[in-house]
C-alpha cells in the first residue's frame, strides 16, 4: 500500500532505517515510533518507497500525520483567539481613556 501523503513516507523511511539497523529505534518519534512497532519491514518499504512528487504534506483522515494536524489546527484557532481578545483590550483602553478624560 503506497503513503498517501509526504509525512506517512518520511515517517515509513525513519521506520525503515531503524528496522534495517541504519538508524537506532530509540531516535524514533510519533509516527515514526508507531511504525515501527506495529509493520514489517516489507510494509515499511512499500510505504518509504512512494514517490513524494504530487503527494500532499499531510492527509487529514489519516491516523499518521493526524496529531501534528490537529496540532496546526489548535495553533490557528489559538492565534484568532489571543487576535479577538488583543482587538478587544484595545477597544477597551480607548473606551478607559475617554472615559478619562471627561
Amino acid at each position: 500500500m503506497p503513503a498517501k501523503s509526504k509525512a506517512q513516507q518520511k515517517a515509513a523511511g525513519a521506520a525503515l532505517a531503524a528496522k534495517r539497523g541504519d538508524a537506532k529505534p530509540s531516535a524514533l518519534k510519533g509516527a515514526s515510533r508507531q511504525m515501527y512497532k506495529s509493520m514489517s519491514e516489507k510494509q515499511l518499504d512499500e510505504f518509504a518507497s512512494t514517490k513524494r512528487k504530487g503527494k500532499p504534506d499531510y492527509v487529514e483522515d489519516s491516523p499518521i500525520p493526524a496529531q501534528k494536524a490537529a496540532r496546526k489546527k489548535a495553533a490557528k484557532k489559538a492565534a484568532k483567539t489571543r487576535a479577538k481578545n488583543a482587538a478587544k483590550k484595545t477597544v477597551t483602553k480607548k473606551v478607559a481613556k475617554k472615559r478619562a478624560s471627561r
